[in-house]
């Protein structure tokens, strides 16, 4: 059994997985645009003003793209207790400028500046590309920005895919979890300092304002995939007044509880699973015989037989229950993927786990040498410890999994016992999960794909719905997240919607 069990929740794998299958190159603008920042020169606290009135200096870093550094408070309730640096790459508007897009790829953890320096064309299409300067960032804790450190390779291959000796749900195989996730949390709080405790989505949130103002735009103009729809929400709870063009695709209902996200997300990926086994057993090469149900009872066997006996790989590594069903999430998050999804149940059928490891892998940031190319799971855990509340009593976890596991027959119970590893964290979640309205911010689109396992699509209706001024775009279709990778109906919203803020009059219904 896996030690780790670090939810499966709202990642950028869609990214990773969408790069590592097709590959995406940037465009090159048609200038280098201006090599200095303008700031809007806004009023604002005299202990925050050195930070708004910045200027940035961008620097060619290839492809023509342009990278700087902006600086921020660590704590902006306290200003003078030192600084953040936060990462930035653009890609010059090719046509009449409007101002600049800033782009959030999701996680928590998900690398905005790689989004847009390696896939500039995933994250957004050539209408975008012409009319505004395309801006990734890191948010603090991330990436190249002033970031969560917390293992190296060894230790995080050990904290990802250690194996339990006692048996899941016992009292000892919780009293391993534990110690494992306090020991990473020990470590985190070790490595990273006094920026572990700032991490959160209203911190980064106020950067997003920063980084608005130094680039010299009145109004936040901003594209949030998964996650980041609950960044660009909470930017417009904060400043309602300072909301441009927000569009959130993939949403994320920001009242929800740190379990009740975890349910509806094991009921996506198990609807996305049946979705993937319909498709696989009408076509050629599947490795599934039967019905859907039948098929998914193979796959639970599959996930229980691995659970309780490993399967070692070439590199010595063993699959476990809770890596296997990484590997089984992974690719679901884009029905282009599923037949690689076929060839690794495949293999594990079969007894191999190599397969099983390349996905598990990806998900997690490995590359072949073993190393980890990111701290996406370091950022993850802490984003998330500071952003929900967490109940780590086994009586009160013994029952939710058995919720989940009703809620999910195949692959819940492998998403159980969540709130282990922010048990220890050393900084809580203050205050609660509520709705966002944003009164009196300008009109907000929000993208939602009906069957979505990973942002399931109902929070996109609650978002909306919540919002005083959200407008809905549905796609009928699998996969997580909609704009530029499904239809022209999706894009078309979209691109009117950010170059000529024009609002769908009602949900297009693509």
């Amino acid at each position: 059994m896996n030690r780790n069990i670090r939810a499966i929740s709202v990642t950028a794998a869609a990214l990773a997985l969408a790069l590592a299958l097709s590959g995406c190159a940037s465009w090159f603008a048609k200038d280098a645009g201006p090599t200095e920042s303008t700031p809007t020169g806004e009023q604002v606290t005299n202990d925050l003003d050195p930070y708004y009135s910045q200027v940035l200096q961008w620097a060619d870093c290839g492809d023509g793209l342009q990278c700087t550094d902006a600086t921020a408070p660590l704590d902006y309730s306290d200003p003078a207790a030192g600084d953040v640096s936060l990462a930035l790459v653009r890609h010059v508007a090719t046509g009449d400028r409007i101002g600049s897009l800033l782009v959030n790829p999701g996680g928590p953890g998900g690398s905005g500046y790689d989004f847009i320096k390696d896939s500039l064309d995933y994250a957004t299409d050539a209408t975008l590309q012409a009319s505004f300067d395309v801006v990734g960032f890191d948010p603090r804790g991330v990436g190249r920005s002033s970031a969560v450190s917390c293992y190296d390779s060894a230790d995080m291959d050990e904290y990802l895919y250690g194996l339990t000796t006692a048996e899941r749900g016992t009292d000892a195989w919780i009293a391993e979890l534990a110690a494992s996730s306090k020991a990473f949390a020990a470590a985190c709080a070790d490595q990273t300092g006094p920026l572990l405790g700032t991490v959160d989505t209203k911190s980064a949130a106020r950067d997003l304002d920063l980084l608005r103002a130094v680039l010299g735009d009145t109004h936040l103009n901003y594209l949030g995939y998964s996650y980041g729809t609950f960044l660009g929400a909470t930017y417009a709870e904060l400043f309602p007044e300072k909301v441009g063009r927000l569009v959130l695709d993939g949403a994320v209902d920001p009242s929800t509880s740190n379990f009740e996200v975890t349910k509806t997300q094991a009921v996506g990926f198990e609807n996305a699973l049946r979705a993937y086994l319909t498709d696989c057993l009408a076509g050629q090469d599947c490795p599934f015989r039967g019905t859907v149900d039948s098929a998914m009872a193979t796959i639970g066997a599959l996930l229980d037989s691995v659970d309780a006996s490993p399967i070692t790989a070439a590199d010595g590594r063993q699959l476990g229950g809770n890596a296997l069903l990484t590997a089984i999430i992974y690719p679901l998050y884009q029905a282009t993927a599923w037949p690689q999804l076929s060839v690794m149940f495949d293999a594990v059928l079969h007894g191999s786990a190599d397969a099983a490891f390349q996905f598990a892998d990806a998900y997690n940031g490995r590359d072949d040498n073993g190393d980890y190319i990111d701290n996406s799971t370091e950022a993850f855990m802490a984003v998330n410890c500071m952003d929900y509340a967490y109940n780590a009593d086994p009586t009160a976890m013994r029952a939710q999994a058995a919720e989940l596991e009703a809620a999910a027959p195949v692959i819940g119970k492998f998403m159980s016992f969540g709130d282990i590893g922010c048990a220890d964290w050393p900084h809580k979640f203050t205050g609660e999960r509520a709705e966002i309205h944003a009164a009196g911010a300008a009109p907000i689109l929000v993208v939602g794909t009906t069957n979505d396992p990973a942002t399931p699509y109902v929070w996109a209706q609650q978002l909306a719905e919540q919002l005083d001024s959200g407008s809905l775009v549905t796609y009928t279709g699998e996969g997580h997240t909609a704009y530029n990778k499904s239809n022209s109906c999706v894009n078309d919203a979209v691109d009117s919607y950010l170059v000529d803020g024009i609002v769908p009059a009602s949900d297009p219904q693509c």
